[in-house]
């Protein structure tokens, strides 16, 4: 199964568990007089959305290298990662307010049985988190990473959510707006991901020459090749979930031009072999005098 495959699946199994979560979450809210619970459902409701946008945009940058986009689509990764960051914004930003409204009025104690939803969908979450993460490691998506912190913020909302109602029944009368102060502190805890979440994308974007392990393994494989004596200039960027590669190579100097070009062949065409997640890469031949 080719990365964008992966992804894609992945895509799916985030946007049925977190509609299938925001249900329960605003049903149990509700009737269990939480709305921890219910800013949990807000949160799980925005990463459907968020979700369908990465979606969107696993299937834009699937599609070939034309004329206009020589390099392929993979750069709307990391646009579908702000994307998925302003909707991680916006939930907290709602939680939030809405904390706070609900922290001025008085209101019921949560019932304790929420307790239990909040218990089953923490596990749940966490183990979404682990799925997901896994997934944006081995296909090298950024908007996949960002989708696997929406279930782990989610499961931190949903953690706080059990402290706060937690409080509020052992404690009793007075106690009611624990659950309230909970979410508030999710909250923050969730726009603080946000930034973890857009440092890197934005890196992407960039072009920052953050691949230190990539470029050893590439100076090491070239090394491999006949003719290649050692290699000077390497340079990678990410686009997607490829890398591409501006490469200097030192030959020998006396070789032709055309045994020059060869090698260049075979160096290229070794390092893509050997190294999956390979894009373009361009081979510059540098003589060792």
């Amino acid at each position: 199964m080719t990365n964008e495959k992966a992804a894609i699946r992945t895509t799916y199994f985030s946007i049925i568990g977190n509609t299938s979560l925001a249900l329960i979450k605003g049903i149990a809210g509700v009737f269990g007089n939480s709305y921890a619970l219910v800013a949990d459902a807000i949160e799980s409701t925005t990463d459907i959305f968020a979700s369908f946008l990465v979606l969107l945009g696993f299937k834009y940058a699937k599609r070939p290298a034309d004329e206009n986009h020589p390099y392929g689509h993979g750069k709307i990764e990391p646009l579908i990662t702000f994307g998925v960051v302003a909707f991680l914004v916006v939930s907290a930003t709602v939680i939030a307010y809405e904390s706070i409204q609900h922290i001025q009025t008085p209101h019921k104690i949560p019932k304790a049985w929420t307790l239990i939803v909040l218990g089953v969908i923490i596990i749940w979450k966490e183990i979404s988190f682990q799925i997901v993460i896994k997934k944006s490691k081995q296909t090298n998506s950024s908007s996949l990473k960002a989708d696997a912190w929406h279930h782990r913020s989610d499961a931190i909302t949903s953690v706080m959510a059990f402290i706060g109602i937690s409080i509020a029944i052992i404690f009793g009368q007075g106690y009611e707006t624990a659950d309230d102060w909970a979410a508030l502190f999710a909250s923050a805890f969730i726009l603080y991901n946000s930034y973890l979440i857009l440092r890197p994308a934005l890196g992407e974007v960039m072009d920052e020459q953050l691949y230190d392990h990539l470029i050893l393994e590439i100076r090491e494989k070239s090394l491999e090749v006949e003719g290649v004596l050692g290699t000077e200039k390497c340079f990678v960027r990410k686009s997607g979930m490829k890398f591409h590669v501006d490469l200097h190579a030192i030959v020998a100097g006396e070789i032709s031009v055309k045994t020059g070009h060869d090698i260049a062949h075979k160096l290229k065409d070794y390092l893509r072999n050997e190294i999956p997640n390979l894009g373009h890469v361009l081979i510059h031949i540098e003589p060792n005098d």
